[in-house]
């Protein structure tokens, strides 16, 4: 595609799905290659598999952040999983390692897992948005509402039976709402149909220690709410 038709539908809004390098499958191309607008966009996110809806993540410049992140933060984790955890936006050290919860804050989540009887490799991990935002600041609304798909997509995909919305900006986005965490938590919420439990950030937690105890209080509230579901 020419460098003036580019523009012109850039002018008209048009999101851009360019081959690159990254693309390693040939066959894989034209998922990303057609110039759709947004909603167009999310219709075709809709009906992805796994490696089509990771390609995608990978070639997506809609928000503008996948210029100053290092790579896409896609997700982690049992794709069959129970427990789908979902956390706000990569940080530095996910950005360069290009998986979610890594570091400090990723080592807590790791032992609130283990604290449940759950391995990392258990659950799923993913966050609302796939790319770190400049000097890892709060996710902007429009950003999250252009890659909300991908994880409707990966949620789609998992079907989980609960999801643990981790930290305000991750409650806040997923429920649509702008209640603070504090009377986010403790409720059963809900997301097409999947129940939805509101949970401290691990990087919160190592800034507020005290905290921790609701955190825990946070974890054995979501496994009754599992076993509920379940039994």
């Amino acid at each position: 595609m020419d460098a003036r038709r580019s523009q012109y539908l850039y002018d008209l809004g048009i999101t851009m799905w360019q081959r690159r390098e990254l693309l390693n499958d040939p066959s894989l191309a034209q998922v990303v290659e057609a110039a759709i607008s947004s909603d167009t966009r999310d219709v075709s996110v809709a009906s992805m598999d796994w490696t089509a809806l990771e390609q995608a993540v990978k070639a997506c410049t809609a928000c503008g952040l996948r210029a100053g992140c290092t790579q896409t933060v896609f997700g982690v984790g049992n794709r069959k999983a129970d427990w789908l955890v979902i956390g706000e936006a990569p940080g530095a050290d996910e950005d360069k390692q290009g998986e979610p919860f890594v570091g400090r804050a990723g080592q807590l989540l790791n032992s609130m897992l283990a604290a449940i009887g759950l391995k990392r490799e258990q659950v799923y991990i993913a966050n609302i948005l796939k790319c770190r935002p400049p000097g890892n600041r709060d996710p902007k609304p429009e950003e999250a509402a252009l890659c909300r798909a991908f994880l409707e997509r990966q949620i789609a995909l998992i079907q989980p039976k609960l999801i643990l919305a981790v930290g305000r900006i991750a409650a806040q986005n997923l429920l649509a709402t702008d209640t603070p965490i504090a009377r986010l938590r403790g409720q059963v919420h809900e997301l097409h149909g999947i129940p939805v439990v509101v949970t401290y950030h691990p990087a919160y937690l190592l800034r507020s220690p005290s905290e921790k105890r609701k955190a825990w209080i946070d974890l054995q509230f979501a496994v009754r709410t599992l076993k509920a579901g379940i039994t």
